[in-house]
């Protein structure tokens, strides 16, 4: 299966070291199965470093079952109390290799920080939530899983708007 990272940067060998703490499913490597998305994502990180967007391929193995993986199918309760401890940088995702699920953008993170900041109740939230367009990541947490599970199949430059 395909998946892309959206970055300035070719990154044919990844690693978790780079990975930003507070983000979605803790510290890891992402990576999505929507073109559209990381490409969106690209085009954000130049914006802010003034740089040209890439978009990176993989290959990703799709047997996974030898690692421990957290898979968040839709957004649901489980998912916005592991997104919101994440995000305020609680660790409970080091028990993992890789987490997948929905990603908090622009429009999700605006309804979690609602929700967080204790403005709108979980219902409410969730019922926002169910109006957001379909997206995913996928978050390698250990460096053993990132190495098995994806192959480099290209970089592409994209143009910056």
């Amino acid at each position: 299966m395909k998946v892309y990272h959206g970055s300035t940067l070719e990154i044919p060998c990844p690693d978790i070291l780079h990975g930003k703490p507070g983000l979605d499913f803790g510290c890891g490597f992402y990576v999505t199965t929507y073109y559209g998305q990381a490409e969106r994502w690209a085009k954000r990180k130049a914006l802010r470093s003034h740089s040209m967007p890439v978009l990176n391929v993989y290959e990703m193995r799709e047997d996974k079952s030898q690692f421990k993986v957290l898979n968040f199918s839709k957004v649901n309760d489980e998912w916005l109390d592991f997104v919101c401890a994440c995000r305020r940088g609680d660790k409970i995702y080091e028990g993992f290799d890789i987490i997948q699920g929905p990603i908090a953008d622009d429009d999700v993170f605006r309804c979690v920080n609602f929700y967080y900041k204790g403005i709108w109740t979980r219902e409410r939230t969730l019922q926002e939530l169910a109006f957001i367009h379909p997206n995913d990541q996928i978050a390698f947490i250990t460096q053993e899983a990132l190495d098995l599970c994806l192959a480099f199949v290209e970089f592409i430059k994209l143009e910056q708007q």
